[in-house]
């Protein structure tokens, strides 16, 4: 016997749990730490400016060739696309959970590759990027100038040269990208009425432009071969680009034979300006600059964000004066402050598991023995952890705070059976510990199979809930493997090393608490045979018991994750159509004032000119990030953020010109944008953008007479006010006027003209051409711009087209390569997110026709996906369990007596959830999982000591009985310890909270059931599958007799 060798051997046991220590400790040390393991899926973005364009245009001429090659690309789950009247276009390409984020890459920029031939020629010239990283921003850096010694444009650029390369080389960093593209750029602010007073084009300026503003290659002297002997070959240099607005100006556009000639500043201003005027950014009001730090898929969001403050301090020292930096906005608080609470509870359960130890033992040396078991299973987890590739995560925390309460049971178990032979027998602690390993050693060995059984298999489910259930499901297996070899070699060796015989007198409390305990064996014992007697009794008691936990199940509303306060929110704002961001800057100030009056906020981060909901910029929407003060300061529950969002809809009495919507974050950063739920109306008829528009307004509207839903909406409409240029077909070709001029000249006056580039800070700026404001302003300037016809005349741009005012879409969006609608929601108070999901889809399918479809995203499309891998992971492993014992019991009915414990342990789970309004998500199934093992660990106590009695002649009702007398207590004392060390789970408070309370209640629910009640019915289901005659074989095989019939 093993445990025998090791008994014999201390110093042996103790050595092997000191390395295991140490091993776990070296771990620690390198373990990555994050909120969650990579259960993201990676996506792949594509981008591409289209200047001029509309955002049907551009979803037309490319976005679609785009998608129609990318579709399909290797373990795609979907795409999406955004096209916008700034002429910019996104692609979003989502990959399967676990794919290869480089490689993924590579596929895609081999598919844009073949959709070049079929894009814009601009467009190709413009560039199409292939870019992978996170879908949600990491932190805000915002740089400044509190004293408004710099404007926002030098302090972008300065951040483009000096700061965002630097971030960008940072390990872990997807991206690191200013909002707005403030870049420098040229910018040549041309006077149409002087250009035509010249008799010049638009065309003439920029064909000027290009010409002078260009690097030539000259040759050199010299160079070989050459006739004869040359001394020396000489390189010969030609001016390169410009540099500066003076040479700018000094850009010849004619010149006649007499030296006179005609320069750009004659016609035109030139200036060191922005790319970008239609994005401004402020600081709790002040201006700023944003930086948005994106994570790559599988890179440490904290070390990250500890990279990126070491980085931005390191550039500080050499910031200009008057240049400061703050990382007002973070979501690695959350993280930090979630694994500091989790930590917490660590704690706070093993003091709780070592007080209920000492009060059942009421030893200090008998409670020393199983307390060592806890840090070495635990802390030598994290070697297994290291050598799984695991981090320390919230899900590898939950299940090292579950497993206190388990492993200390092996330790327990022995413990408890050596203390009742040194009594009953009188023996020493050693025979004692001998005698108690032989006949604990094979519950011992069951336990730790059958958790294994239960946890391991779990870990091979796909997609995001597998990612979830393998880190939490491995930890607690490894530690309860490690726990089994603690029980089987350090503990008998402690314990015939450091038990006394004759226990002294307990103090008078101990003496009161087993006095009261031996009444409450008497009284289970007299419970058991009470069921023993009336099966039928207990049968229909168990029906109820089934047919309760169905109906609960029906009850409790099922979701993904639960809510959390985050720290930080969202406030969108929207405009109405068309808006100037002049105006959308006034609201965000507006807002912005009222946000920094609420105590409970720290600081507020305002764009104006950008959408959240689309990620496009938009000169009539605005964001506000807006970020909390620290939970220990947010005592009050209505400082909670999932409290104050909605509170802060009072915002929009302070203004009329909009509306503010605030949001949460969502429960998994990185799957969707907002807290609720995101889908795509798809339109697969071939219709148009307003009949699309109509069937989105009807599906919104149906959604608001539904009491599950709140807020749904679209960011799609076909009613923003816009011009529709006619162009006289016949007109310009009477007059000889190429249609291409006409809208070259529209778009370089009205738009902005990329003309070529120029050179400067070592990098490599844009030329741009626009009018002057006051020529770009109304329809009516059209007639100070003139295109020149074939004929060298110069026409009037009025005289060949008209203006008609109309409304269109300034967003289109395409989902898995159709047009769509983007459509956003949330649950209405006191529903969950699957309910709210479930009431979507019974809408489309009464009101949609064939040709339409909800296709979904984000946190939706994951819980969808996800729906019953739960429930498959439950029945795989109670299925497990029972292989497990069947094969160790070598019977196929003995083992159907301990799975009769689980159903006990999934009522007394849901039951607590329901009663406390708690999600079934997956953090619940989670604790579900982890049920089975447990609930069927007391009912192996109970049949392995019932099996044993049978050996030795006891009949089928007397066995049931001793064996559940004699393990009462150790069942007793290893659930109480396992609930007490999840107890601080269950009513934990701060950062992450809601999680701790999900898997926390049904948890300790489950357990409490498993505990009290299970075990009063195990006994029967064990006389149910066992004969009623005696057995005096000792052989293992004849322990489990045929079924009754």
């Amino acid at each position: 016997m093993i445990s025998r060798f090791f008994i014999d051997r201390p110093v042996l046991a103790s050595v092997l749990s000191i390395v295991i220590v140490l091993a776990g400790l070296v771990s620690m040390r390198v373990l990555a730490i994050a909120q969650y393991p990579q259960i993201v899926p990676p996506e792949v973005v594509v981008t591409a400016s289209y200047p001029g364009a509309t955002a049907q245009t551009i979803a037309e001429t490319v976005a679609a060739p785009l998608e129609q090659q990318i579709n399909g690309v290797e373990r795609m789950l979907y795409m999406r696309s955004t096209s916008t009247d700034s002429g910019t276009m996104r692609l979003t390409v989502t990959f399967e959970i676990g794919t290869n984020s480089d490689q993924a890459t590579i596929n895609v920029s081999n598919r844009v590759q073949r959709a070049a031939p079929f894009l814009p020629i601009e467009v190709n010239r413009q560039g199409v990027t292939v870019q992978k990283r996170s879908s949600t921003i990491l932190q805000l850096v915002t740089m400044s100038s509190p004293a408004g010694r710099y404007d926002t444009i030098f302090i972008g650029n300065y951040a483009l040269v000096n700061v965002i390369d630097e971030l960008r080389r940072l390990p872990g960093v997807g991206d690191a990208s200013l909002f707005g593209a403030s870049d420098y750029s040229m910018r040549i602010w041309v006077r149409p009425d002087k250009v035509a007073q010249y008799n010049l084009a638009i065309g003439d300026i920029a064909a000027a432009i290009r010409e002078q503003n260009a690097q030539f290659a000259a040759g050199r002297f010299g160079e070989e071969p050459m006739p004869g002997a040359e001394p020396f070959t000489y390189s010969v240099s030609t001016p390169g680009r410009l540099i500066d607005t003076r040479e700018f100006e000094n850009i010849i556009l004619r010149s006649d034979e007499k030296g006179a000639a005609l320069r750009l500043k004659d016609v035109a201003r030139v200036e060191l300006g922005a790319l970008n005027y239609a994005f401004s950014a402020t600081y709790n009001g002040a201006p700023a600059v944003p930086i948005g730090i994106y994570l790559q898929p599988d890179a440490n969001a904290l070390e990250v964000a500890a990279a990126v403050r070491q980085t931005m301090d390191r550039l500080a020292q050499r910031f200009p004066e008057g240049l400061t930096y703050d990382i007002p906005f973070n979501t690695t608080r959350f993280v930090e402050a979630s694994i500091r609470e989790v930590i917490k509870t660590f704690v706070e359960a093993i003091i709780l598991v070592v007080a209920v130890v000492f009060l059942f033992l009421q030893n200090v040396r008998a409670t020393l023995i199983p307390v060592i078991a806890i840090p070495v299973s635990i802390i030598g987890t994290f070697a297994g952890m290291y050598v799984l590739g695991f981090s320390i995560n919230l899900l590898t925390l939950f299940g090292l705070v579950l497993a206190i309460g388990i492993v200390v049971d092996d330790a327990i178990v022995v413990l408890e059976n050596v203390e009742r032979i040194m009594r009953a027998e009188a023996k020493s602690a050693r025979e004692a510990a001998i005698q108690a390993m032989e006949e604990v050693s094979g519950p011992v060995i069951a336990i730790v199979l059958v958790l294994c059984a239960v946890f391991i298999p779990v870990s091979f489910l796909g997609g995001l809930a597998g990612e979830l259930y393998r880190q939490f499901a491995v930890t607690i297996a490894v530690s309860v493997v490690i726990s089994g070899v603690v029980a089987l070699t350090l503990t008998p060796a402690l314990a015939a090393l450091l038990l006394k015989s004759g226990h002294s007198e307990p103090w008078l409390p101990f003496r009161l608490f087993n006095s009261a305990f031996e009444g409450l064996t008497r009284c289970y014992s007299d419970a058991v045979g009470f069921f023993l007697r009336r099966v039928p009794l207990s049968l229909t008691l168990v029906a109820m018991m089934f047919a309760g936990t169905a109906y609960l199940f029906y009850r409790v509303p099922t979701g993904l994750a639960p809510a959390e306060d985050q720290g930080y929110a969202f406030l969108v704002t929207a405009l109405p159509p068309a808006a100037a961001v002049d105006r959308t800057r006034e609201v965000n100030s507006t807002i912005t004032e009222g946000l920094k009056a609420n105590p409970a906020v720290a600081s507020v981060i305002s764009f104006s000119g950008f959408d959240l909901l689309s990620l496009a910029q938009k000169t009539n929407s605005g964001i506000a990030f807006v970020t909390l003060k620290d939970w220990a300061e947010r005592t009050d529950p209505r400082s909670d953020a999932r409290t104050l969002v909605p509170g802060f809809s009072a915002l929009n009495a302070r203004f009329r010109d909009g509306v503010v919507i605030g949001f949460n974050p969502p429960p998994i950063q990185g799957i969707s944008t907002t807290g609720g739920f995101e889908a795509y109306l798809q339109d697969r008829s071939g219709g148009s953008l307003d009949r699309l528009a109509q069937i989105t307004t009807s599906l919104i509207q149906a959604a608001a007479q539904r009491p599950e839903l709140r807020g749904v909406r679209t960011t799609f409409s076909t009613a923003v006010p816009q011009y529709r240029i006619h162009v006289d077909r016949e007109k310009a070709k009477a007059l000889s006027v190429p249609i291409s001029a006409i809208f070259d000249t529209m778009q370089s006056t009205f738009g902005s003209l990329y003309v070529n580039d120029f050179t400067l800070l070592g990098r490599t700026f844009r030329v741009s051409l626009s009018s002057e404001a006051e020529f770009r302003r109304t329809p009516d300037d059209l007639r100070h711009v003139f295109v020149r016809s074939l004929d060298n005349a110069m026409v009037p741009l009025n005289a060949v087209v008209s203006l008609e005012r109309v409304v269109g879409p300034d967003i289109v969006d395409r989902f898995n390569i159709f047009p769509a609608a983007k459509i956003l929601g949330e649950p209405a108070p006191g529903y969950s997110s699957g309910q709210a999901i479930s009431a979507m889809q019974d809408i489309a399918a009464k009101t949609l026709s064939a040709d339409y479809s909800i296709g979904w995203i984000g946190s939706a499309y994951q819980e969808l996906a996800t729906a019953g891998t739960g429930y498959q992971g439950f029945l795989f492993g109670i299925l497990m369990v029972f292989l497990i014992l069947a094969a160790q019991y070598e019977r196929w009915s003995l083992p159907l007596a301990v799975i009769t414990a689980v159903p006990f342990a999934v009522f007394g789970a849901v039951l607590a959830i329901f009663l406390r309004g708690i999600d079934n998500d997956v953090y619940f199934q989670i604790g579900l999982v982890t049920l089975i093992g447990l609930a069927a660990k007391n009912a192996i106590l109970i049949v392995e000591f019932a099996a044993q009695r049978m050996r030795k002649g006891a009949t089928v009702f007397e066995a049931a009985v001793e064996g559940a007398r004699l393990r009462f207590r150790p069942i007793i004392m290893t659930s109480l310890a396992f609930v007490l060390g999840v107890l601080p789970l269950a009513v934990s408070t701060g950062a992450g909270s809601a999680s701790r309370h999900s898997i926390g209640t049904g948890v300790i629910g489950g357990m409490l059931a498993a505990t009290f009640v299970a075990i009063l019915f195990v006994p029967v289901f064990f006389r149910l599958v066992t004969r009623a005659r005696p057995v005096t074989d000792t052989k293992r095989t004849d322990v489990v007799q045929a079924p009754a019939k």
